[in-house]
């Protein structure tokens, strides 16, 4: 969940990193760190990057969406990590199969990234979620991945909450606060770029990106 707006925003552009992933590397550190289990796992993705390379942006949405979303449960980072918030790397997440819905995000906006997928149709979106439905007094920072056909359109939503990727005007019970990917930040749901600089604030997105790059994502 979002605790604060706060921390340095790395300037690394995640589709040049992306093209050295080292998966025979990712495949050893899943094994020393989580064992076969995670190891079965992290096979399964690379086959679903390279099932999903050639196809077209859509199927690709669906797939990497069901993947995460039928394997990993949700649980919050005190449980899962011993800490209040936590980004964990698609590796960690798939290691223990649990997370939260920034861990969900991250992983499938990464695995999209890796099976192709152009960088500006992406952006990880924070929002307010109403919990229990679009009625309910009660919401949380709750993030969501979205994807846009053209900078202009309406965003479909990835999401650990339901398992359909619906188009953002039937998910009343979410607001956008901000979205960012690795080349800028947008406030809301404009379509102009807050930032073009990803050196601009936002918490623990450079620690996530070093981790994943010591784990074979460079």
């Amino acid at each position: 969940m979002l605790k604060q707006f706060a921390g340095v925003l790395c300037a690394v552009t995640l589709t040049t990193a992306l093209a050295n992933t080292d998966y025979d590397g990712i495949l050893t550190i899943a094994k020393v760190r989580y064992g076969d289990q995670a190891v079965a796992t992290v096979q399964d993705w690379q086959d679903l990057i390279n099932e999903l390379t050639p196809l077209k942006n859509e199927a690709k949405l669906e797939a990497v969406n069901d993947f995460f979303n039928e394997r990993v449960l949700f649980v919050d980072d005190i449980y899962n990590w011993k800490e209040s918030d936590y980004w964990a790397t698609p590796l960690e997440t798939m290691g223990v199969l649990k997370g939260d819905c920034e861990d969900f995000t991250i992983a499938k906006y990464i695995t999209l990234l890796l099976a192709g997928m152009p960088m500006e149709h992406l952006r990880l979106f924070y929002v307010k979620a109403k919990i229990g439905g679009t009625n309910s007094p009660i919401s949380q920072a709750h993030m969501v991945l979205s994807y846009y056909e053209k900078s202009t359109s309406e965003p479909l939503i990835l999401d650990n909450l339901i398992p359909d990727i619906k188009a953002a005007s039937n998910r009343s019970d979410l607001t956008p606060v901000f979205s960012f990917n690795s080349a800028g930040i947008w406030v809301g749901t404009s379509t102009s770029a807050a930032s073009n600089d990803p050196a601009s604030k936002l918490s623990r997105w450079s620690d996530l990106i070093e981790r994943m790059q010591k784990e074979g994502i460079q």
